[in-house]
């Protein structure tokens, strides 16, 4: 039986700066829409890397298929906050949780979310990933429901609102809210909704 043969040290070492190359370029598109510029371009991604242009288009095809690198980054990084589990054992309370962690998460990923809003109407990709991460917000704050809160359609819609990114942006952009004040806010209107 014949097995391939071991890579050379020169092939190990190629291996291991692409690798090194492709970290660069991911963690320098996230850093570059973190400090707020929501449409970088290859040129300013390739010299916050420091690659030349060629290596960022060797590793990416383009800035749709760099966006696709950034969400599989980002979700590893939230996985670990939604699978944590609640301090309640009230389901009203573990609803409430979620804001704090929601809160969080939107802090860390809203220049990703806002960045990806630009291009989400002319990638199939990011117009998908949008719509996955919706669900997956409200297929968690559903499993926190009793199953008669649960049928209450109006009151699955308006949680589903207001924990969403969507309201999270509205209260800290336009409306100027603290992450603290915004998370007050919050949970006021669901403890209400809630009672």
């Amino acid at each position: 039986m014949s097995s391939a043969p071991a890579p050379t040290p020169s092939e190990d070492g190629r291996r291991r700066r692409g690798e090194d190359n492709r970290a660069r370029i991911v963690a320098a598109m996230l850093e570059i829409i973190h400090a707020g510029e929501v449409a970088p371009s290859a040129e300013l991604v390739a010299q916050r890397a420091d690659v030349g242009l060629r290596t960022v288009f060797r590793h990416f095809q383009d800035m749709d298929s760099l966006y696709r690198e950034m969400s599989v980054v980002i979700a590893k990084e939230l996985h670990a906050a939604a699978e944590t589990p609640f301090k309640s054992e009230e389901w009203r309370e573990r609803v409430v949780e979620l804001i704090a962690r929601r809160s969080w998460a939107f802090e860390k990923i809203g220049p990703f979310l806002r960045a990806s809003a630009v291009f989400r109407y002319r990638s199939k990709f990011l117009d998908a990933d949008n719509a996955d991460f919706a669900t997956a917000l409200r297929t968690i704050l559903k499993r926190q429901l009793p199953p008669a809160v649960a049928r209450d359609q109006p009151k699955v819609e308006i949680l589903d609102l207001l924990l969403s990114f969507e309201t999270w942006s509205r209260l800290r952009r336009e409306q100027g809210l603290t992450p603290k004040r915004a998370r007050e806010v919050l949970e006021t209107a669901v403890r209400r909704l809630l009672e």
